[in-house]
């Protein structure tokens, strides 16, 4: 599974690498909710909790939705603006602007995409307008919590009123917290900017992505852009752009902006940050190729000490034919390794991958 944005025949001159103020925002949120999710950060939000004002936490647990399971399209309010080609406001007020912008129905869309929308990256009617899908969201809603449902309830009945309520929410954020973290941040973020920038200018699109993770590749014709996850879309930039915004405090989240309608946008975690998880696929093979009970034991052999594959046949009751078959899937799925010794070849687990396996799939999933 991947997420695709189409590229066909944009120029250079329309990708964008821009920090964005409200994205950080919304991920340092994320972060103060979901430690679990980010555990080099946990003494940032341990210090953050302690400080916060009971009536602010209240306030945030009420829209936590926006960015807890999910991270809300209002973070990104420049991806939907009409023409695909604006770009994040250089600091909290002006991207706040940008908010206003946005029509009330994709406002109340992309605060509800959790709720609302069975397909994201194609055209449908939202709850505005669409009786079932009013009745889906505060059903939805109701399911998460009482405070939920009465935020999506007013939501849907006054979204000029909680569009103001949530710029004031993100304001009072900023005064508690945020500003003083985006004042830490902010220069790495500009700086992974610059260097990008000068990346795609000098080495082409293809180096840029290939510098943002390891899960985002162009193709050879360049005209596909395709993200390594465990979810599937598909987006174009088409007249539009294309926006690339660094995080300090995302990761591993790597998100893709896909809407329908919306310009598309990669959020990534800046340089410096800890190495992505290998691919979906690589990841599937591992764990297939340790669920079969015969390779366990291999791997019960191999994790003590280099073994031939006569060796495992004569200790297991097998034929070494069978021995090379399983061997063959560990190996491909590079969970064991060989050297050669003579005329033998002796395996061993690789202990370094098969110790990374649950942080590789943790960083998978919420990738």
């Amino acid at each position: 599974m991947s997420v695709t944005i189409d590229i066909t025949a944009l120029p250079l001159e329309r990708i964008t690498v821009a920090p964005s103020p409200l994205a950080e925002l919304g991920m340092a949120l994320h972060a103060l909710s979901e430690p679990g999710h980010h555990p080099d950060l946990r003494g940032w939000a341990a210090a953050v909790s302690s400080r916060l004002d009971p009536s602010l936490a209240d306030r945030l647990c009420e829209a936590d939705f926006l960015w807890h399971s999910t991270f809300s399209d209002v973070f990104a309010p420049f991806a939907g603006i009409p023409g695909g080609r604006a770009v994040p406001g250089a600091t909290l007020a002006e991207e706040l602007d940008l908010l206003d912008k946005l029509t009330d129905e994709q406002f109340v869309n992309a605060a509800l995409e959790f709720t609302c929308q069975l397909r994201y990256d194609i055209q449908e009617a939202g709850p505005l307008h669409d009786p079932e899908l009013r009745r889906r969201s505060l059903e939805l809603a109701a399911a998460r919590g009482a405070v939920q449902e009465r935020f999506t309830r007013r939501l849907l009945t006054d979204p000029p009123a909680v569009r103001a309520w949530f710029r004031q929410l993100m304001l009072d954020c900023d005064d508690a917290f945020f500003a003083d973290t985006w004042a830490r941040v902010q220069p790495q973020l500009a700086a992974d900017a610059r260097h990008k920038t000068e990346l795609l200018r000098r080495k082409g699109l293809g180096e840029a992505l290939a510098s943002l993770s390891g899960a985002v590749s162009l193709d050879e014709e360049g005209r596909v852009i395709t993200v390594d996850k465990l979810v599937a879309g598909h987006t174009a930039a088409g007249d539009g752009g294309l926006v690339l915004v660094p995080t300090s405090l995302g990761w591993p989240h790597l998100m893709v902006l896909h809407r329908y309608g919306w310009q598309p946008a990669i959020t990534y975690p800046a340089s410096g940050s800890r190495p992505q998880a290998p691919s979906v696929e690589q990841l599937t093979l591992r764990l297939e190729a340790l669920a079969h009970p015969v390779r366990m034991r291999l791997c019960r052999h191999l994790a003590r000490a280099p073994h031939t594959t006569s060796e495992l046949a004569d200790a297991h009751g097998m034929t070494a034919p069978e021995i090379s078959r399983h061997l063959s899937v560990l190996r491909k799925a590079g969970l064991v390794t060989g050297s050669r010794r003579g005329r033998y070849v002796r395996h061993q687990l690789d202990l370094t991958a098969v110790a990374r396996l649950g942080s590789d799939f943790i960083e998978g999933v919420l990738r």
